[in-house]
């Protein structure tokens, strides 16, 4: 576990430093993975219409809804790893 999140971390450092701004896609399921594995599954208020980006951020968070912390700590790394 500890191996883990050490990676993890690691691959939320790389993901500042990516050479190219991945596509909202997949900066939307970065997004989710992350706050998946640090929170755990999403029971926050869905925003409102009028916050179209808070909306999407949301709705990508609760599609993962019942994944482990580990297992979207390791589809982070996977992702970043990707795109690096």
């Amino acid at each position: 576990m500890a191996d883990l999140k050490a990676q993890f971390e690691a691959a939320a450092v790389n993901s500042k430093k990516l050479s190219e701004r991945p596509d909202n896609a997949t900066m939307l399921k970065m997004y989710a993975l992350y706050k998946q594995a640090n929170v755990g599954d999403n029971t926050e208020k869905r925003p409102g219409f009028t916050d179209m980006v808070g909306r999407a951020k949301w709705d990508a968070w609760d599609e993962l809804k019942g994944t482990s912390s580990d297992a979207a700590m390791q589809q982070y790394i996977d992702l970043i790893a990707s795109l690096s």
